[in-house]
């Protein structure tokens, strides 16, 4: 046996229930944000079936958005304090009953209430914050590798869900389609109630956040120089990948010209390389200086969105960007958390990254709502490109002001600026 094999076998046999939570919440959250991205496959089959604008779906999104910011600081806390099991298992009933309930809406009151409201709810309870912070809870080492495999499932189901989903909808239609999916989700609820115990927790996870007062742990928190610097890039950011990538690429590629299950597919290509890239992220944040290491990825995200801009008639760019971005997308998370981890602290983990998501989230509604507003003004989405460079080339500079530090690595409470 060689010697990297022994050692990737000391580090599963060091918390092999840790290691099988990570391949869990990857498996979670591909099913997670698979159901969140089929506005973007379903859009223009709305459109032509149920006569709704695609400013109106447009908007649904960002509603869908604006309850993940609201839930996603309260998912947080609530991680913090009794640890990740109820929150995973919630948010899975919640996503998976929302799609289920979606199979059978007729109206758009329903659209909004059912796929928005209740959808909302449960993406902001589970998302890649939670995730990170459902790792760091049980890993003290290789925290920034758990991380970004966990968080990988974010993109790296896309490419094998979202391509059959739009074959499913050719198939046997959208309604059976979301009714199946749905139900799929929730069947993972008992899973993960059963399989992340409280005792899966780590000491400094288990004791740092439930002593202080949510008051007092805000104040520490809003106090830390590095917070904001963080929340300025990560609500850029979320107009940049989710906002406008997420929501509009497929109706975007479409619009060039391109077949629905070729749009589908270079979304999918995109998630594959963004699971690849969260990995290697991961891996990279636990050797370099991760401050540099966040602003470069946004600002080689900003180079992308000239490839995009030209796609039209080119299968060839489209994948391209595709490759490209898919590396430069999530690949923030893992190096975000890490450096929460080290700069606030892995105590209040669930309830920091909450708030960084929430602007996050915040970013990724103006996107979400530009895209289709700009697309029925002018029907075109380059003013939405023209600005994501602009917006994330912001970001990247923003990033590169905060100072690389580890001696906080495994902090149960928050450290001050």
């Amino acid at each position: 046996m060689s010697a990297n094999a022994k050692s990737v076998g000391s580090v599963i046999r060091a918390n092999p229930r840790g290691w099988l939570i990570v391949l869990f919440i990857f498996c979670a959250l591909s099913l997670v944000f698979s159901a969140r991205m089929t506005l973007s496959v379903i859009m223009p089959t709305w459109e032509e079936e149920l006569g709704w604008a695609r400013t109106f779906l447009s908007s649904g999104g960002s509603i869908v958005l604006v309850f993940m910011t609201l839930v996603s600081p309260l998912a947080g806390n609530l991680l913090d304090k009794v640890g990740p099991r109820p929150v995973v298992a919630g948010a899975l009933l919640c996503v998976g009953a929302s799609l289920a309930a979606t199979s059978v809406m007729t109206a758009q009151w329903q659209f909004i209430a059912l796929f928005c409201i209740i959808g909302g709810l449960g993406y902001g309870a589970l998302a890649a914050p939670q995730a990170s912070a459902t790792v760091a809870q049980i890993f003290d080492e290789h925290r920034g590798l758990a991380t970004g495999i966990a968080t990988s499932g974010a993109s790296g189901g896309l490419l094998i869900i979202l391509p059959l989903l739009a074959v499913l909808i050719g198939w046997i239609g959208w309604r059976a389609s979301f009714a199946g999916f749905g139900f799929l989700i929730m069947a993972m609820a008992p899973v993960a109630w059963f399989l992340i115990t409280p005792a899966s927790r780590t000491e400094n996870a288990a004791a740092g956040g439930n002593a202080t007062p949510l008051a007092a742990r805000l104040r520490l928190i809003t106090r830390n120089s590095t917070f904001w610097l963080l929340l300025v890039g990560f609500m850029i950011c979320g107009f940049t990948t989710t906002g406008v990538i997420e929501v509009h690429l497929i109706p975007y590629a479409i619009s060039c010209g391109f077949p629905r299950f070729e749009s589908a597919t270079a979304l999918g290509v995109l998630s594959a390389f963004n699971m690849g890239g969260m990995i290697l992220a991961g891996y990279l944040a636990d050797k370099v200086n991760r401050p540099l290491l966040l602003g470069l990825i946004y600002f080689f995200r900003a180079l992308t969105f000239f490839i995009l801009m030209n796609i039209t008639g080119n299968p060839e760019l489209l994948f391209l960007f595709a490759i490209l971005f898919g590396i430069f997308d999530y690949s923030t998370m893992p190096v975000l958390a890490s450096i929460v981890g080290t700069h606030i602290g892995v105590g209040v983990m669930g309830l920091t990254l909450g708030l960084l998501f929430a602007a996050h989230s915040a970013g990724a509604a103006a996107g979400a709502f530009m895209g289709g507003y700009f697309f029925d003004a002018f029907a075109s989405y380059e003013w939405v490109w023209i600005v994501s460079i602009a917006l994330a080339m912001t970001a990247a500079v923003v990033t590169w002001l905060i100072r690389e530090t580890r001696d906080s690595e495994k902090a149960g409470t928050p450290v001050a600026a």
